[in-house]
Protein backbone atom coordinates (compact mmCIF):
# COMPACT_ATOMS: atom_id res chain seq x y z
CA UNK A 1 0.00 0.00 0.00
CA UNK A 2 1.22 3.66 -1.14
CA UNK A 3 2.03 6.22 1.83
CA UNK A 4 -0.67 8.36 2.55
CA UNK A 5 -1.53 11.92 2.70
CA UNK A 6 -0.06 13.36 5.75
CA UNK A 7 1.93 10.45 7.37
CA UNK A 8 4.98 11.49 9.02
CA UNK A 9 7.11 9.91 11.76
CA UNK A 10 7.97 12.60 13.75
CA UNK A 11 5.33 14.88 15.05
CA UNK A 12 6.99 14.98 18.40
CA UNK A 13 5.60 18.39 19.25
CA UNK A 14 1.98 16.92 18.85
CA UNK A 15 2.77 13.72 20.26
CA UNK A 16 5.17 15.21 23.71
CA UNK A 17 1.22 17.21 24.14
CA UNK A 18 -0.30 13.58 24.84
CA UNK A 19 2.38 13.04 27.83
CA UNK A 20 4.43 10.69 25.16
CA UNK A 21 8.33 11.08 26.06
CA UNK A 22 11.25 11.70 23.12
CA UNK A 23 12.44 8.36 23.91
CA UNK A 24 8.73 6.73 23.34
CA UNK A 25 8.50 8.81 20.40
CA UNK A 26 11.85 8.02 18.85
CA UNK A 27 12.05 4.07 19.44
CA UNK A 28 8.44 4.33 17.50
CA UNK A 29 9.71 6.41 15.00
CA UNK A 30 12.03 3.30 14.30
CA UNK A 31 9.68 0.82 14.74
CA UNK A 32 7.63 2.48 12.05
CA UNK A 33 10.01 2.91 9.57
CA UNK A 34 11.25 -1.10 10.26
CA UNK A 35 7.38 -2.06 9.20
CA UNK A 36 7.82 0.44 5.91
CA UNK A 37 10.63 -1.56 4.94
CA UNK A 38 7.65 -4.73 4.16
CA UNK A 39 5.52 -2.26 1.96
CA UNK A 40 3.41 -4.07 -0.40
CA UNK A 41 4.58 -7.64 0.82
CA UNK A 42 2.60 -8.44 3.82
CA UNK A 43 -0.97 -8.16 2.28
CA UNK A 44 -3.30 -9.14 3.63
CA UNK A 45 -1.21 -8.69 7.35
CA UNK A 46 -0.61 -5.27 8.41
CA UNK A 47 3.04 -3.81 8.28
CA UNK A 48 4.67 -3.82 11.72
CA UNK A 49 7.68 -3.11 13.00
CA UNK A 50 8.91 -3.77 16.83
CA UNK A 51 12.13 -2.28 18.55
CA UNK A 52 12.91 -3.95 22.05
CA UNK A 53 15.18 -1.91 24.09
CA UNK A 54 16.95 -2.50 27.58
CA UNK A 55 19.33 0.28 29.69
CA UNK A 56 19.21 2.79 27.33
CA UNK A 57 20.05 0.17 24.15
CA UNK A 58 18.23 -1.63 21.39
CA UNK A 59 18.86 -5.77 22.05
CA UNK A 60 16.56 -6.28 19.51
CA UNK A 61 15.02 -5.25 15.80
CA UNK A 62 12.33 -6.75 13.88
CA UNK A 63 9.34 -6.01 10.87
CA UNK A 64 7.00 -8.35 9.76
CA UNK A 65 8.93 -9.29 6.33
CA UNK A 66 5.76 -11.05 4.30
CA UNK A 67 2.27 -13.18 5.07
CA UNK A 68 2.51 -16.32 6.15
CA UNK A 69 6.13 -15.83 7.88
CA UNK A 70 7.04 -14.89 11.85
CA UNK A 71 5.72 -11.27 12.85
CA UNK A 72 7.65 -8.27 13.74
CA UNK A 73 7.66 -9.38 17.13
CA UNK A 74 9.00 -13.03 17.11
CA UNK A 75 11.98 -11.26 14.67
CA UNK A 76 12.66 -8.95 17.58
CA UNK A 77 12.49 -11.05 20.51
CA UNK A 78 14.76 -14.12 18.20
CA UNK A 79 17.36 -10.99 17.97
CA UNK A 80 16.78 -10.02 21.37
CA UNK A 81 17.62 -13.65 23.24
CA UNK A 82 18.03 -13.15 26.89
CA UNK A 83 18.85 -9.67 26.92
CA UNK A 84 14.37 -9.22 26.58
CA UNK A 85 13.96 -9.98 29.97
CA UNK A 86 13.05 -7.08 31.76
CA UNK A 87 13.20 -5.20 28.71
CA UNK A 88 10.18 -2.62 26.60
CA UNK A 89 9.24 -3.33 23.74
CA UNK A 90 7.74 -1.00 21.12
CA UNK A 91 5.73 -1.87 18.53
CA UNK A 92 3.49 -0.48 15.99
CA UNK A 93 0.67 -2.81 16.41
CA UNK A 94 -1.13 -4.75 19.32
CA UNK A 95 0.87 -8.42 19.64
CA UNK A 96 -2.03 -10.60 18.18
CA UNK A 97 -4.08 -13.19 19.97
CA UNK A 98 -5.08 -15.97 17.92
CA UNK A 99 -3.73 -18.41 15.83
CA UNK A 100 -3.24 -17.85 11.99
CA UNK A 101 -0.73 -18.81 10.16
CA UNK A 102 1.51 -18.81 12.65
CA UNK A 103 0.98 -18.47 16.17
CA UNK A 104 -0.14 -15.74 18.10
CA UNK A 105 2.65 -12.89 19.21
CA UNK A 106 1.20 -12.00 22.96
CA UNK A 107 1.90 -15.05 24.77
CA UNK A 108 5.47 -15.11 23.09
CA UNK A 109 6.27 -11.69 23.75
CA UNK A 110 4.97 -12.55 27.87
CA UNK A 111 6.95 -15.49 27.92
CA UNK A 112 10.04 -13.76 26.60
CA UNK A 113 9.80 -11.38 30.38
CA UNK A 114 8.99 -8.42 28.23
CA UNK A 115 8.75 -6.07 31.42
CA UNK A 116 6.56 -3.31 29.35
CA UNK A 117 4.91 -2.77 25.68
CA UNK A 118 4.73 0.50 24.07
CA UNK A 119 2.30 -0.03 20.94
CA UNK A 120 1.53 2.37 18.58
CA UNK A 121 -2.39 1.20 18.03
CA UNK A 122 -4.98 -1.41 18.88
CA UNK A 123 -5.49 -4.09 16.73
CA UNK A 124 -8.97 -2.91 14.57
CA UNK A 125 -8.76 -6.95 13.62
CA UNK A 126 -11.76 -8.05 15.51
CA UNK A 127 -10.13 -11.19 16.37
CA UNK A 128 -7.93 -9.44 18.14
CA UNK A 129 -9.18 -5.50 19.27
CA UNK A 130 -7.70 -6.22 23.09
CA UNK A 131 -7.26 -9.22 23.60
CA UNK A 132 -3.53 -9.14 22.61
CA UNK A 133 -3.27 -6.23 25.30
CA UNK A 134 -5.51 -8.45 27.70
CA UNK A 135 -3.23 -11.65 27.29
CA UNK A 136 0.00 -9.39 28.31
CA UNK A 137 -1.49 -6.99 31.29
CA UNK A 138 -2.89 -10.49 32.93
CA UNK A 139 0.64 -11.59 32.85
CA UNK A 140 2.01 -8.65 34.70
CA UNK A 141 3.31 -6.70 31.58
CA UNK A 142 2.74 -2.63 31.67
CA UNK A 143 0.97 -1.56 28.24
CA UNK A 144 1.30 1.59 26.76
CA UNK A 145 -1.25 2.83 23.98
CA UNK A 146 -1.17 5.68 21.51
CA UNK A 147 2.61 6.31 20.77
CA UNK A 148 2.72 8.43 17.23
CA UNK A 149 -1.40 6.51 16.03
CA UNK A 150 -1.81 7.98 13.87
CA UNK A 151 1.25 7.84 11.84
CA UNK A 152 0.74 3.67 12.20
CA UNK A 153 -2.81 4.39 11.25
CA UNK A 154 -1.63 5.88 8.22
CA UNK A 155 0.42 3.26 7.41
CA UNK A 156 -1.66 0.46 7.52
CA UNK A 157 -5.14 2.14 6.23
CA UNK A 158 -5.81 -0.46 3.60
CA UNK A 159 -5.47 -3.18 5.91
CA UNK A 160 -7.72 -1.13 8.67
CA UNK A 161 -10.43 -0.64 5.74
CA UNK A 162 -9.77 -4.59 4.99
CA UNK A 163 -10.80 -6.18 8.48
CA UNK A 164 -13.18 -3.81 9.35
CA UNK A 165 -15.29 -3.78 6.34
CA UNK A 166 -14.30 -6.57 4.45
CA UNK A 167 -13.55 -4.18 1.13
CA UNK A 168 -9.94 -3.10 -0.21
CA UNK A 169 -8.44 0.47 -0.10
CA UNK A 170 -9.77 2.57 -2.78
CA UNK A 171 -6.85 4.85 -4.70
CA UNK A 172 -7.89 6.58 -7.97
CA UNK A 173 -5.18 7.40 -10.15
CA UNK A 174 -4.48 9.68 -12.77
CA UNK A 175 -2.37 11.69 -14.65
CA UNK A 176 -3.59 15.05 -16.02
CA UNK A 177 -2.49 18.54 -17.24
CA UNK A 178 -2.43 21.40 -15.77
CA UNK A 179 -6.33 22.17 -16.97
CA UNK A 180 -7.23 19.14 -15.75
CA UNK A 181 -7.09 16.91 -18.77
CA UNK A 182 -5.95 13.26 -19.68
CA UNK A 183 -6.52 12.72 -22.86
CA UNK A 184 -7.26 14.78 -26.52
CA UNK A 185 -11.27 13.95 -27.57
CA UNK A 186 -9.85 11.32 -30.09
CA UNK A 187 -7.73 9.25 -26.44
CA UNK A 188 -4.24 10.53 -27.33
CA UNK A 189 -3.04 10.24 -23.89
CA UNK A 190 0.85 9.36 -24.68
CA UNK A 191 2.56 11.16 -22.47
CA UNK A 192 1.41 13.18 -20.43
CA UNK A 193 3.62 13.50 -17.46
CA UNK A 194 7.24 12.19 -17.77
CA UNK A 195 9.51 8.92 -16.83
CA UNK A 196 9.90 10.06 -13.49
CA UNK A 197 6.52 9.95 -12.45
CA UNK A 198 5.51 7.38 -14.33
CA UNK A 199 8.29 5.20 -12.53
CA UNK A 200 6.27 6.34 -9.29
CA UNK A 201 2.90 4.49 -10.72
CA UNK A 202 4.46 1.41 -11.48
CA UNK A 203 6.02 1.58 -7.44
CA UNK A 204 2.35 2.19 -6.67
CA UNK A 205 1.18 -1.00 -8.55
CA UNK A 206 4.48 -3.03 -7.14
CA UNK A 207 2.54 -2.09 -3.68
CA UNK A 208 -0.63 -2.28 -4.13
CA UNK A 209 -2.69 -5.82 -4.37
CA UNK A 210 -4.76 -5.12 -7.49
CA UNK A 211 -5.06 -2.57 -10.74
CA UNK A 212 -8.25 -1.76 -11.95
CA UNK A 213 -9.56 0.49 -15.33
CA UNK A 214 -12.64 0.20 -17.23
CA UNK A 215 -13.09 -1.78 -20.57
CA UNK A 216 -12.84 1.95 -22.61
CA UNK A 217 -9.61 2.68 -21.06
CA UNK A 218 -8.43 -0.97 -21.96
CA UNK A 219 -10.14 -1.28 -25.41
CA UNK A 220 -8.35 1.87 -26.12
CA UNK A 221 -4.90 1.71 -24.55
CA UNK A 222 -4.46 -1.97 -24.63
CA UNK A 223 -2.28 -1.94 -21.35
CA UNK A 224 -0.56 -4.76 -19.29
CA UNK A 225 -1.26 -3.20 -15.87
CA UNK A 226 2.09 -4.55 -14.72
CA UNK A 227 4.27 -3.04 -12.81
CA UNK A 228 7.79 -3.14 -14.60
CA UNK A 229 9.90 -1.89 -12.34
CA UNK A 230 13.28 -3.85 -12.29
CA UNK A 231 13.68 -6.77 -9.42
CA UNK A 232 9.61 -5.71 -8.82
CA UNK A 233 8.98 -8.88 -6.31
CA UNK A 234 5.44 -9.30 -6.75
CA UNK A 235 2.52 -8.32 -9.72
CA UNK A 236 -0.63 -7.02 -8.58
CA UNK A 237 -4.32 -8.38 -9.64
CA UNK A 238 -5.31 -7.03 -13.09
CA UNK A 239 -8.84 -6.41 -13.29
CA UNK A 240 -11.43 -4.64 -15.97
CA UNK A 241 -15.14 -3.93 -15.34
CA UNK A 242 -16.43 -4.84 -18.79
CA UNK A 243 -19.96 -5.60 -18.27
CA UNK A 244 -20.44 -6.20 -21.78
CA UNK A 245 -17.43 -8.95 -22.73
CA UNK A 246 -16.21 -6.41 -25.01
CA UNK A 247 -12.77 -7.44 -24.68
CA UNK A 248 -10.37 -9.04 -26.88
CA UNK A 249 -9.13 -12.46 -26.05
CA UNK A 250 -5.86 -11.16 -28.11
CA UNK A 251 -5.27 -8.05 -25.40
CA UNK A 252 -2.06 -7.68 -23.32
CA UNK A 253 -4.60 -8.23 -20.99
CA UNK A 254 -5.62 -11.69 -21.48
CA UNK A 255 -1.99 -12.72 -22.61
CA UNK A 256 -0.91 -12.40 -19.03
CA UNK A 257 -3.72 -14.67 -17.56
CA UNK A 258 -1.78 -17.42 -17.47
CA UNK A 259 -0.46 -16.06 -13.75
CA UNK A 260 -4.08 -16.33 -12.22
CA UNK A 261 -4.07 -12.86 -11.65
CA UNK A 262 -6.55 -11.37 -14.25
CA UNK A 263 -10.03 -10.46 -13.61
CA UNK A 264 -12.93 -9.48 -15.61
CA UNK A 265 -16.10 -8.15 -13.63
CA UNK A 266 -19.16 -8.40 -15.86
CA UNK A 267 -22.89 -8.26 -15.63
CA UNK A 268 -24.71 -11.60 -14.78
CA UNK A 269 -26.24 -12.18 -18.01
CA UNK A 270 -23.38 -11.16 -20.03
CA UNK A 271 -22.65 -13.45 -23.25
CA UNK A 272 -21.83 -17.21 -21.47
CA UNK A 273 -19.90 -18.30 -24.87
CA UNK A 274 -17.51 -15.78 -24.21
CA UNK A 275 -17.11 -16.30 -21.00
CA UNK A 276 -15.78 -19.86 -21.39
CA UNK A 277 -13.43 -18.24 -23.71
CA UNK A 278 -11.89 -16.14 -21.56
CA UNK A 279 -12.40 -18.41 -18.51
CA UNK A 280 -9.91 -21.56 -20.81
CA UNK A 281 -7.44 -18.37 -21.14
CA UNK A 282 -7.03 -18.25 -17.35
CA UNK A 283 -9.12 -15.33 -16.97
CA UNK A 284 -11.52 -15.21 -13.89
CA UNK A 285 -14.62 -13.77 -15.11
CA UNK A 286 -16.72 -12.24 -12.55
CA UNK A 287 -19.90 -12.06 -12.22
CA UNK A 288 -21.42 -8.87 -10.35
CA UNK A 289 -24.88 -8.01 -9.72
CA UNK A 290 -26.02 -5.36 -12.06
CA UNK A 291 -26.67 -2.04 -10.28
CA UNK A 292 -28.20 1.17 -12.89
CA UNK A 293 -28.95 0.14 -16.63
CA UNK A 294 -26.06 -1.77 -17.97
CA UNK A 295 -23.49 -0.92 -14.70
CA UNK A 296 -22.36 -3.16 -12.29
CA UNK A 297 -22.51 -2.95 -8.52
CA UNK A 298 -19.08 -1.60 -7.18
CA UNK A 299 -19.37 -1.83 -3.58
CA UNK A 300 -20.76 -5.59 -4.45
CA UNK A 301 -16.98 -5.75 -6.70
CA UNK A 302 -15.52 -4.53 -3.67
CA UNK A 303 -16.69 -6.79 -1.45
CA UNK A 304 -16.08 -9.77 -3.83
CA UNK A 305 -12.50 -8.57 -3.98
CA UNK A 306 -12.41 -8.32 -0.78
CA UNK A 307 -13.11 -11.80 -0.52
CA UNK A 308 -9.99 -12.49 -2.40
CA UNK A 309 -8.09 -11.07 0.15
CA UNK A 310 -7.70 -8.01 -2.11
CA UNK A 311 -6.64 -5.59 0.79
CA UNK A 312 -5.89 -2.21 -1.44
CA UNK A 313 -7.09 -1.54 -5.64
CA UNK A 314 -5.42 1.50 -7.52
CA UNK A 315 -7.86 2.78 -10.23
CA UNK A 316 -6.65 3.97 -13.03
CA UNK A 317 -9.78 5.38 -15.16
CA UNK A 318 -10.92 6.09 -16.98
CA UNK A 319 -12.88 8.97 -16.31
CA UNK A 320 -16.28 7.04 -16.45
CA UNK A 321 -14.86 4.15 -14.04
CA UNK A 322 -13.60 7.04 -11.77
CA UNK A 323 -17.29 8.33 -11.35
CA UNK A 324 -18.36 5.35 -10.64
CA UNK A 325 -16.36 4.81 -7.48
CA UNK A 326 -16.89 8.40 -6.36
CA UNK A 327 -20.71 7.96 -6.96
CA UNK A 328 -21.26 5.74 -4.69
CA UNK A 329 -18.71 6.91 -1.84
CA UNK A 330 -16.23 4.20 -2.53
CA UNK A 331 -13.09 5.74 -3.02
CA UNK A 332 -10.53 6.43 -0.33
CA UNK A 333 -7.79 8.41 -1.73
CA UNK A 334 -7.19 10.32 -5.09
CA UNK A 335 -3.28 10.27 -6.21
CA UNK A 336 -3.37 13.18 -9.49
CA UNK A 337 -0.26 13.48 -11.35
CA UNK A 338 -0.44 16.87 -12.81
CA UNK A 339 2.13 17.85 -15.85
CA UNK A 340 3.15 21.48 -16.86
CA UNK A 341 1.34 21.45 -20.35
CA UNK A 342 -2.35 22.88 -20.99
CA UNK A 343 -4.12 21.00 -23.45
CA UNK A 344 -7.68 22.61 -24.14
CA UNK A 345 -10.62 21.23 -26.03
CA UNK A 346 -14.17 21.00 -25.36
CA UNK A 347 -14.02 17.03 -26.17
CA UNK A 348 -10.75 16.25 -23.90
CA UNK A 349 -11.29 13.33 -21.46
CA UNK A 350 -10.52 14.59 -17.61
CA UNK A 351 -9.57 12.34 -14.63
CA UNK A 352 -13.65 12.68 -13.50
CA UNK A 353 -15.82 12.55 -16.44
CA UNK A 354 -19.91 10.47 -16.16
CA UNK A 355 -23.06 13.04 -15.13
CA UNK A 356 -20.62 15.19 -12.60
CA UNK A 357 -22.30 16.17 -9.11
CA UNK A 358 -24.44 18.62 -10.94
CA UNK A 359 -23.35 21.74 -8.33
CA UNK A 360 -20.25 23.00 -6.80
CA UNK A 361 -21.83 22.15 -3.25
CA UNK A 362 -22.04 18.32 -4.16
CA UNK A 363 -18.66 17.94 -5.11
CA UNK A 364 -17.08 15.94 -3.20
CA UNK A 365 -14.42 17.06 -0.93
CA UNK A 366 -10.67 15.96 -0.25
CA UNK A 367 -8.71 16.13 2.77
CA UNK A 368 -5.36 17.82 3.36
CA UNK A 369 -3.11 18.21 0.48
CA UNK A 370 0.22 16.47 0.10
CA UNK A 371 2.26 17.18 -2.83
CA UNK A 372 5.57 15.78 -3.77
CA UNK A 373 7.55 16.72 -6.86
CA UNK A 374 8.42 13.92 -10.07
CA UNK A 375 10.62 16.01 -12.43
CA UNK A 376 8.44 18.63 -13.28
CA UNK A 377 5.66 16.82 -12.81
CA UNK A 378 3.97 16.88 -9.03
CA UNK A 379 1.81 14.70 -7.35
CA UNK A 380 -1.07 15.73 -5.65
CA UNK A 381 -2.43 12.92 -2.79
CA UNK A 382 -5.43 13.29 -0.47
CA UNK A 383 -8.12 11.76 1.22
CA UNK A 384 -11.40 11.68 -0.05
CA UNK A 385 -13.91 12.95 1.84
CA UNK A 386 -17.59 10.92 2.38
CA UNK A 387 -20.60 12.23 1.32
Amino acid sequence: MPALPGQRFYQQENNLKRNYSETDIKYMAEALALAEKARGATSPNPMVGAVIVRDGAVVGRGYHKRAGTPHAEVHALRQAGDKARGATMYVTLEPCSHFGRTPPCAPAVAAAGIKKVVAAMKDPNPKVAGRGFAILRKAGVEVVTGVLENEAKALNAAFIKYVTTGKPLVILKAAVTLDGKTATGDGDSKWITGESARRDVHRLRGECDAVLVGIGTLLKDDPQLTCRLPGAKRQPYRIVIDGGLDIGLKSNFCKLAADGKTIVATLPDANAAKAKKLEKSGVKVLRVPEKGTGKIDISQLLAELGKMSITSLLVEGGGETHFSFLSVGEADRAMFYIAPKLLGGKSSHTAVDGEGFGTIAAAVGVGEMEMKRFGNDIRISAEIMKR
